[in-house]
C-alpha cells in the first residue's frame, strides 16, 4: 500500500502492452503501451490520428496509466500486491470490470467504484490470499471471451506473471503492528510488611495488652503506650530492612 508500487506496477504492465500495435483483431484499435485510440482521444479532448497513437511519449503514456486506472481504481490505498493485481486487470480489460471483481471476492456489492467500503474491506482481507482470487476470477473471465483462441496463451502468461510478482510483494510489505494484550495480573503486594509498619495495628495491640496489664494492676500511661508504638515500628522498619538487604545479597550471589 504505497505509492511507490505504482512504477513497479507500471514496469510489469508494460512488459505486456509492448509498443505500437494495430492488430485487426484487437478491438481497441490502434493502440501503443497499452493506450488504446479511443483513450488517449478522451484524454487530450479532442480527435487523435494512428500516428498521434504511435508517437506518444512514455510520459504521457504513465500520467493516463496513474490517472485513470491506478487512481481510479484506489490503487495507493490498497495492500501491496493488492495494487497490482488489480492495476494491471484495470488496464487489461476495464477499470469497472476489474473493481467489480475485486469487489465481488471481498464480498462488498460490486458496483465497479473504488469508495471506502471497498478500501477498508481490502485491507482487512488477507493480501496474499486476495491476489490468487484475483487472478483466478480474471483468468475465468478471458477464457469466456470470443478472441481468446487469438489472444489467450499471452493473456495467461501476462496474468500468471502478474501473480507472481504481486505475492512478492505482498510478502515483502512490512506487517502491521501486533498489539499486546494488557498486563491485568495484579502487583505482588507484601501484606506481612503492610500490617506490622500499620500505627493503628500496633496501636491496638499495645492498648490490648495495656488493658491486659491492668488486670495485674500495671497501669501503663498514654506517654508510655505511645513510646510502645514508637519502639515496635523502629523494631519492625530495622528487621525488614535487614531482611530485605540479606535476601538482595543472595539474589545477587544466585545471579552471578
Amino acid at each position: 500500500m504505497a505509492t511507490v508500487n505504482f512504477a513497479r506496477s507500471l514496469a510489469t504492465t508494460l512488459e505486456f502492452e509492448g509498443g505500437f500495435s494495430h492488430h485487426p483483431s484487437d478491438p481497441g484499435g490502434a493502440t501503443n503501451m497499452g493506450i488504446t485510440h479511443r483513450v488517449l482521444a478522451d484524454w487530450r479532448g479532442r480527435a487523435v490520428s494512428v500516428a498521434d497513437v504511435r508517437a506518444m511519449p512514455r510520459s504521457e503514456a504513465a500520467a493516463i496509466y496513474r490517472r485513470l486506472y491506478w487512481e481510479l481504481c484506489a490503487c495507493d490505498e490498497l495492500p501491496a500486491g493488492v495494487d497490482l493485481a488489480v492495476f494491471d486487470y484495470a488496464v487489461n480489460s476495464g477499470v469497472r470490470r476489474a473493481m467489480r471483481t475485486l469487489q465481488q471476492s471481498i464480498g462488498v456489492t460490486p458496483n465497479g467504484i473504488a469508495g471506502h467500503r471497498t478500501v477498508s474491506a481490502a485491507r482487512r482481507a488477507d493480501p496474499a490470499g486476495l491476489v490468487r482470487v484475483l487472478c483466478s476470477r480474471r483468468r475465468g473471465f478471458l477464457r469466456q471471451l470470443a478472441i481468446f483462441s487469438i489472444f489467450g496463451r499471452g493473456w495467461l502468461r501476462r496474468v500468471a506473471t502478474v501473480e507472481t510478482r504481486a505475492l512478492s510483494l505482498a510478502a515483502a510489505a512490512p506487517k502491521p503492528p501486533v498489539s499486546q494484550p494488557a498486563n491485568k495480573e495484579l502487583p505482588e503486594v507484601n501484606l506481612t510488611k503492610t500490617i506490622l509498619e500499620s500505627r493503628t495495628v500496633w496501636s491496638n495491640i499495645v492498648g490490648m495488652s495495656a488493658l491486659a496489664a491492668s488486670l495485674f494492676g500495671i497501669d501503663l500511661g498514654v506517654t508510655e503506650q505511645s513510646g510502645l508504638i514508637d519502639a515496635a515500628m523502629k523494631i519492625v522498619a530495622g528487621v525488614s530492612f535487614v531482611a530485605s538487604t540479606v535476601f538482595r545479597v543472595k539474589a545477587s550471589k544466585a545471579i552471578g
